[in-house]
């Protein structure tokens, strides 16, 4: 038989009578993942999923990575498939590990006995093709604690599968079944791993990105789009909506105090996305502030920001610090784009002194001097939607 991918169920094993959605959407997610390394046949079966090549023109290798960043999937594992017979799974063993049984100075077998009519019941299944493997490798020891190689053996519905340890999957909730959020992006570390992050929950994202020429470059913009490109092996196809955001920041700097520049500024971007979202029909807004990193993420400074949204405003990282941040924006592969020395609109006319305990009376009265419907209606009117996908 031949070499397939076993992927186990994370989360979704618990949602009870909603189960089957969340499992058919699973496989969905993966199967449009899979289309770029060969035919396979996904389907689930006692709470895992089973990705079988249809041909011998299959890439495994791709396709086990990638579906190691399909969230919903907390391990997966290559397997080789055999007659559900004690001797079959005893030879499937030997031939398909046999590399790592010949390097391996300790051992021991584990069974899942799936299927409850198999006639031995797991311990003896391990028992009996531990003791002929240990017949056929006498140089390996048993250790039931701590092996260095760990046979598994699953009895299933519809043959055994034999494999080595599992690696870990995404996790999470596939994308899709938490709804659609727009998730502002910057080309700064914390945003892409926020927007990674909410992913990961089973949300399907929009992008916005607010970009200030000519005081942010053509780079810092591709800077950005590389982001969004580097967040699609986890997060699926996206929207990106570049806003022009130079005539709202040079307004605020003529008509606004200079320590009031971000906050108002960071009113303005919570406005546009969520117009953004309305366009959409997403639920809400995804941000990647962490209390008290800057001054414009104090505790007063974000009520005051979100006094412009009715949509619910999520931000996943904002109790992590910086460390924390960097090494998931390292594990997602976001890092190294996230440092390039291009600036943001962000770091435009930063103030001097920033207010960081803004009074909300204050800063609407400010912006009573800026004509703001206009503003925000002509960034609306000027917005470039580019689709991100993995085909790029």
């Amino acid at each position: 038989m031949n070499e397939i991918i076993l992927l186990k169920l994370g989360e979704v094993v618990l949602k009870g009578l909603n189960r089957r959605s969340f499992e058919d959407r699973l496989n969905a997610n993966l199967r449009r993942r899979l289309q770029h390394y060969g035919s396979f046949h996904v389907y689930s079966k006692q709470s895992a999923v089973y990705v079988e090549p249809q041909n011998g023109a299959c890439d495994m290798d791709g396709a086990f990575e990638a579906c190691r960043q399909v969230f919903g999937i907390i391990a997966a594992t290559r397997a080789r498939a055999c007659p559900k017979d004690k001797d079959a799974v005893f030879h499937c063993a030997q031939n398909y590990l046999d590399e790592a049984l010949r390097s391996a100075r300790t051992f021991k077998v584990e069974t899942k006995r799936a299927d409850k009519h198999f006639p031995m019941n797991s311990m003896e299944i391990s028992q009996y093709v531990g003791g002929l493997l240990h017949d056929a490798y006498p140089h390996l020891k048993v250790d039931v604690h701590k092996p260095e190689l760990c046979v598994h053996v699953e009895i299933r519905e519809k043959a055994a599968y034999v494999h080595g340890p599992s690696q870990p999957g995404a996790g999470g909730l596939p994308i899709g079944m938490g709804g659609t959020a727009v998730s502002l992006l910057s080309g700064g570390i914390d945003s892409p791993v926020s927007s990674y992050m909410i992913a990961k929950r089973g949300v399907q994202l929009e992008l916005v990105h607010f970009y200030s020429p000519p005081y942010t470059s053509p780079q810092a913009l591709e800077k950005v789009v590389q982001l969004a490109r580097e967040l699609t092996p986890w997060c699926g196809r996206m929207k990106l909506h570049i806003v022009p955001f130079t005539e709202i920041q040079e307004a605020i700097r003529r008509d606004c105090p200079e320590d009031h520049f971000t906050l108002i500024m960071r009113r303005f971007m919570m406005r546009l996305a969520e117009r953004v979202a309305r366009r959409t029909g997403a639920k809400a807004l995804v941000t990647g502030e962490s209390l008290g990193q800057v001054a414009s993420q104090t505790m007063d400074a974000l009520a005051v920001s979100d006094r412009v949204c009715t949509l619910p405003v999520l931000r996943p990282v904002i109790g992590m610090d910086k460390t924390e941040i960097v090494a998931i924006s390292r594990r997602i592969g976001t890092f190294n784009t996230s440092i390039l020395p291009y600036e943001d609109c962000c770091t435009v006319f930063t103030p001097r002194h920033p207010k960081t305990h803004p009074h909300l009376d204050e800063v609407v009265e400010f912006e009573k001097v800026l004509d703001m419907e206009g503003l925000i209606q002509r960034a609306m009117e000027a917005v470039e939607r580019r689709t991100i996908s993995m085909d790029e």
